[in-house]
């Protein structure tokens, strides 16, 4: 007797194959049996009839920063009822290993450090925690560049690292390679990956060569930069001899938008001279991110009370954030401050989904005079930026060859992380897809959109065994009616579950079923089934 049968779906395999009316069966973990119609049947402990909506594999999230959801909410609600089953954490440079980076990464989604046990002295520590924790998803994750460069050098972060600190960077990220991380990632708009040289870069992603993993990186630029820091990422892969990674692919900006067939005519070039790249997106015009990340690089927000109390300074924060830098490019200029608006913001929340102009014109001051008053009431402020246009979201979506992932959080409209997350990519990236773009736009099949979710990003990230349906693999399941599965998450109620959704089996477990069910998920090591 089988332990788990779904019957009667339309099977959708994750290997880009045409649709088959079948059966699969679970036995512990695994998938046992996968039957076409008309084979008999094994009997079944629990027996599901799909009554013919579609079966496909759990879908992997490979751009996540839900490195501490599994400690503060196991669940992971938002993420696993709109049918995600693995994710993969410690993106844009920042990760919970080394310990240092633990509570930077906690304080960006909103969980309060002082209450968590945050405590590994190795990656292999985090990930026992995290399988100690029960979470609801697998759980797989990169180390952080920035999370390294903060254990090794310390406050010290302008300075490239002196040979014995690279030394220790790479012992660092050979280690948690040998206990299962999945690879290295930098944020190189980020403090402190915006201080990192190119070579410092290949020097650390060379550790990669050795033990396997990818190079992932939220690029230096995604607006007039975006060729050119694309471009650096693909160099990093050349010449530290790995594969290479660009997470969230876009063209930023209005005077940027319609170029995104540029911008993928640029990576089809690496790869037809033998570059090994890869790239992901979400499906969505807005991005979100910290407001921070509108500081110029040569100002953190711990140093703007003294650059405002210096009359030069602040003048030169004032032209900097008005006019741009050299290699670097102010939001005012490139999005827009009216299209740049506060996510969930404590201090004042009723400023909460208003523009930075907004809040600017009344206040009466200059937009970067309002941005540093709201960073000096929260250092963590987040924002989102509609700076995107749909007719690129669509032609980089339409490729065959660009994974899905969200960028989000796992969380839940009434948990701890329930204030932090304003992008309704957290609960609705996967769902939009095959609601909107294939259903009604008929940008995709609905075969090759499952397998930019399931198998082309597992097979990337080393998740052995996860992202199809065959024999033997990790039964990591969802069902979904086709004809009704949606996003119901906006940017004005971002906390909305997705519909359609029926069964999500996670670990040969069902974990949603209409009810919340199991927390079957576990830590993911690379290449480990």
């Amino acid at each position: 007797m089988t332990d788990l049968l779904v019957a009667n779906a339309r099977v959708v395999d994750g290997t880009g194959a045409s649709a088959f009316h079948g059966s699969v069966a679970v036995d512990g973990d695994r998938i046992s049996r996968v039957l076409g119609a008309g084979e008999p049947e094994p009997p079944a402990r629990l027996r599901v009839d799909a009554h013919g909506h579609v079966l496909a594999p759990g879908f992997v999230d490979i751009h996540e920063h839900s490195d501490l959801s599994p400690l503060v909410e196991p669940g992971m609600d938002s993420m696993l009822r709109q049918g995600v089953t693995s994710v993969v954490v410690g993106n844009c440079g920042a990760s919970a290993y080394p310990a240092e980076g633990a509570p930077e990464v906690a304080a960006l989604v909103g969980a309060d450090a002082a209450e968590l046990d945050l405590r590994w002295d190795d990656f292999a520590g985090y990930l026992d925690q995290i399988d100690a924790a029960r979470p609801g998803l697998n759980v797989a994750a990169l180390v952080g560049h920035g999370a390294l460069r903060l254990s090794v050098l310390g406050a010290e972060q302008r300075r490239p690292p002196s040979a014995a600190e690279m030394h220790e960077m790479r012992r660092l990220l050979a280690s948690a390679l040998d206990e299962g991380a999945v690879g290295l990632s930098t944020g190189l708009i980020y403090a402190p990956g915006l201080h990192a040289s190119t070579s410092e870069i290949v020097e650390l992603a060379g550790a990669l060569a050795d033990r396997g993993g990818v190079y992932a990186s939220h690029v230096r630029g995604e607006g007039a930069q975006v060729f050119d820091a694309v471009a650096e990422c693909m160099q990093i892969g050349r010449r530290a001899g790995v594969p290479s990674h660009v997470s969230h692919l876009k063209v930023e900006g209005t005077a940027m938008w319609g170029r995104a067939e540029r911008l993928l005519a640029l990576i089809d070039a690496e790869r037809s001279t033998g570059g090994d790249v890869t790239v992901d997106q979400y499906p969505y015009t807005a991005w979100e991110t910290e407001l921070a990340s509108a500081l110029p690089p040569w100002v953190t927000p711990e140093e703007l009370p003294a650059v405002l109390a210096e009359p030069r300074e602040r003048e030169r924060l004032r032209v900097s954030m008005t006019e741009g830098e050299p290699g670097w490019e102010t939001l005012g200029s490139s999005v827009g401050w009216d299209r740049v608006v506060l996510g969930s913001f404590t201090p004042e929340p009723s400023l909460t989904g208003r523009s930075v102009d907004v809040v600017a014109r009344d206040r009466g001051v200059e937009p970067f005079e309002a941005v540093a008053q709201l960073l000096l009431a929260d250092r963590y402020a987040g924002i989102v930026g509609h700076g995107m246009h749909e007719d690129d979201v669509r032609a980089i979506l339409a490729r065959e060859d660009v994974f899905v992932a969200s960028d989000g959080v796992a969380t839940s409209p009434d948990g701890p992380l329930g204030t932090f997350d304003v992008h309704p990519r957290s609960y609705g990236t996967f769902v939009r897809v095959l609601g909107r773009y294939v259903r009604e736009e008929r940008l995709l099949t609905l075969e090759a959109a499952v397998r930019k979710m399931t198998s082309l990003p597992a097979d990337r990230f080393g998740l052995a065994g996860r992202g199809r349906i065959v024999e033997g693999a990790g039964a990591d399941l969802v069902l979904f009616d086709p004809d009704t599965v949606a996003d119901r998450s906006t940017f004005e109620a971002p906390h909305a579950f997705a519909e359609g959704i029926e069964l999500v089996v996670v670990n040969g477990r069902v974990a949603w079923d209409g009810a919340p069910g199991e927390h079957a998920g576990r830590a993911l090591r690379r290449g480990e089934r």
